[in-house]
Order: structure tokens, then C-alpha cells, then sequence
């Protein structure tokens, strides 16, 4: 007897599916479309109608484990790592700390939050301003009041409230190990003034000396290097196609998770970091520039 379509109870179509349901439903497209096959034909061999497969791609319908591996088999996708990270993906269905400020915040910088709480390893790179999991209660309000257009008192201080919750993943009981480069030049930013510059740049210093956390300077003397106009935020997911990079704009967080671009950045980082001073010389970079303020 031949296998019999699998057969599921409807689920309830999700009208604003997060970021990470939205990633969940690219790497279900993905695996599809490496098969060569059209979503009328995945549905019919799952006995279902073409909209099903496209609401699933969509992140707007959840998927079962029992489903995933059945459209893993007709895919004929062997990679069985892969598979178990995206079974994890279909039964953490967690709605973490930051679904508190979703009428209050734009929906991206949600789903950056949901990626680092989910990251196995952070890899950040900046060259003119100090990442936002390292800033200070001050140093952040003083980053968002340059927000243009300019942001009424109370949407800055949810965003400052946010920034600082979102640090709880650097000391919990298993931190999430990070990887920062920063250029020289974000160093000396001095962001509301010369105080608040040597306190951020000193919290900075104290961060660098927890054992999770590498912080590498790039010094001016340096010279030119790949990447050094941009703002790279790279997650390391539980497999290599499930990491995500993540670029700062001025118009919020742009994420990019196709294999050149995954390959492509961490070729940036691993030149960036590979042209940085080491551990301690950078801690000691950091050190002199604020006793400097």
C-alpha cells in the first residue's frame, strides 16, 4: 500500500507572522524550490490545496513536526541537522519578553530581539557608533534623540527600555558568546558629551572582561578594510543556513539570510576581525581613549 496524504487538523492563519515565522516559511520555500517542484504540486502530494503550502511559506500557518518531515522526504532532503533545527523551530512557539511592545515599536525591531534570544553566537562589527546589546541607559536616549524624524520624549524612552531589556541575553545563566569588532572612530563619538562618553566607553571596558565576550578595536592606523562602511549584526543560528544577518539602517534592521549574503559576511567579519587588535591590546585602547575625556 502506498503512503496515504498527511492529514492535518486547519490551523488559524496568523495575520502579522513574526520574524522568525516569516524565516521558518523562507527555508520551507527554499527546500521546495531546490526540489523543483510548484506549491500546486507539494500540495497535491500532501492531499492539500495549493493556498495551504503558500500560507505555510508565508509563516502564516504553522507546520508540525509530523508535516515538516513528511515535506522534507518528498524534497528529498537528507540533511538531518537541518531538519532537527527546523522541528525546534515548529515547537517553540515562545512568545518572549518583547511581545510587550508590540503596538508600541515597529515590528523589526521585534524580530531583531527574537533572533538574538534564539542566536547560538553573536558576530558585530561598527565603525561609527557602539552596538546597541553594549550601550548605556544615557548613551542609547542620546543615540535615539537623533532620530530623524524626531521622536516624541515617551517613544524614546521605549525604545531606550527595550535596548536595555534586550541585554539580559549578556548575563544570564548561559550568555550568548559575542564576537565585536568596533572601529576606533565609534570610540571617540562622544554621544551627549565627554561624561557620558567615558562612562559608556568604561561599561565598555567592563563588558570586554566577561569571559562570553570579545571586544576587538580596529585602530585608525589600520588603514582602509573590507566592509568599513557598513553595520553588520551576524547571528549564528543551530545550522549554518539558519544564521542571519542583520544590517543597521536608519530606517530600522534589514535581514538577510540567502547563502551568498550568509557567505559573504562572514568572509567581512572574519577579515575585520582577523586586521583588529587582540583581546587585551583592545581593552587597553578603550582604556587610554576614556581616561582621555
Amino acid at each position: 500500500m502506498g503512503d496515504q496524504p498527511l492529514k492535518e487538523a486547519k490551523k488559524p492563519v496568523r495575520s502579522n507572522p513574526t520574524g522568525r515565522q516569516l524565516r521558518f516559511g523562507a527555508e520551507l520555500r527554499k527546500l521546495r524550490e531546490h526540489a523543483g517542484l510548484t506549491a500546486t504540486e507539494t500540495g497535491q502530494l500532501l492531499g492539500v490545496q495549493q493556498n495551504q503550502i503558500s500560507n505555510m511559506e508565508a509563516g502564516r500557518v504553522g507546520v508540525s513536526p509530523e508535516r515538516l518531515r513528511a515535506l522534507a522526504g518528498h524534497y528529498g532532503c537528507t540533511d538531518q541537522a537541518l531538519i532537527a533545527a527546523l522541528c525546534d523551530m515548529t515547537v517553540d512557539r515562545t512568545r518572549g519578553w518583547w511581545e510587550e511592545y508590540r503596538e508600541i515599536l515597529p515590528a523589526p525591531l521585534l524580530d531583531m530581539a527574537e533572533v538574538e534570544h534564539h542566536a547560538h553566537q553573536l558576530r558585530t562589527a561598527v565603525t561609527v557608533h557602539i552596538p546597541g546589546l553594549f550601550q548605556t541607559v544615557e548613551h542609547a536616549r542620546e543615540v535615539f534623540r537623533q532620530d530623524v524624524p524626531a521622536l516624541p520624549p515617551p517613544d524614546i524612552e521605549h525604545r531606550v527600555s527595550f535596548r536595555i531589556k534586550r541585554q539580559a541575553i549578556l548575563y544570564q545563566e548561559q550568555p550568548t558568546p559575542q564576537q565585536v569588532v568596533i572601529h576606533e572612530a565609534a570610540l571617540r563619538m562622544q554621544f551627549g558629551g565627554r561624561v557620558i562618553a567615558r562612562q559608556q566607553l568604561e561599561h565598555l571596558v567592563t563588558l570586554s572582561e566577561l569571559p562570553h565576550i570579545t571586544v576587538q578595536v580596529i585602530p585608525f592606523d589600520a588603514g582602509s578594510f573590507a566592509g568599513s562602511g557598513q553595520s553588520i549584526y551576524y547571528s549564528r543560528g543551530p545550522v549554518p543556513q539558519l544564521d542571519t544577518i542583520n544590517l543597521d539602517q536608519s530606517h530600522g534592521p534589514v535581514f538577510l539570510d540567502t547563502e551568498p549574503q550568509l557567505v559573504k559576511y562572514r568572509v567581512l567579519l572574519s577579515r575585520m576581525e582577523s586586521i583588529a587588535l587582540d583581546r587585551e591590546d583592545s581593552r587597553n585602547f578603550i582604556h587610554t581613549i576614556a581616561l582621555s575625556l
